[in-house]
């Protein structure tokens, strides 16, 4: 049965002053499983009593679904290159995306995710500050030969993260 024929039966009944719950055990005992609940058949009782006519869904206004186009990625890329540092919240307010097309824009289409950094203990020994040392200027000679760029380094303190 589909929800308009549920609905004109409850119309019917309700016209007939049947009682929500009585409507209810007489479709369930037919339907089974396929029968709307309790509070719908209110719900749609309450409808008709304060004289609803049509069975069928109001149209409504709903937001339009925004695909992933490639005007989106760039857009959303742009915002990106613009301020690393903004949160999906900001691009979905500044682009007019939907959250969702734009957190799909960016681990889907750009492969791009956030990177946090773990907290390192301030006391190294001799054998990790060398080490520190090693890696901070094999990372800086990689900037310098081109194969990074220095945007791509995100600094704190002494660490050093790629992203």
């Amino acid at each position: 049965m589909t929800t308009e024929n549920f609905r004109f039966y409850i119309k019917v009944r309700t016209a007939l002053n049947t009682p929500e719950s009585v409507i209810h055990d007489e479709l369930r005992s037919v339907y089974g499983e396929e029968t709307p609940v309790l509070s719908t058949i209110e719900g749609w009782s309450k409808l008709f009593r304060d004289g609803r006519e049509k069975t069928e869904n109001k149209a409504r206004a709903a937001r339009p679904f925004a695909e992933t186009t490639i005007e989106n990625i760039v857009q959303v890329r742009l915002r990106i290159d613009d301020d690393p540092y903004m949160p999906i919240d900001g691009i979905h307010e500044q682009t007019n995306l939907s959250y969702g097309t734009v957190q799909r824009t960016i681990s889907d289409h750009l492969k791009v995710r956030k990177i946090t950094a773990r907290y390192v203990c301030k006391d190294l020994n001799d054998l990790e500050r060398a080490e520190r040392v090693r890696i901070c200027k094999k990372n800086f000679a990689k900037v310098h030969q081109g194969a990074w760029l220095l945007c791509d380094i995100i600094t704190g303190d002494e660490s050093w993260f790629r992203h």
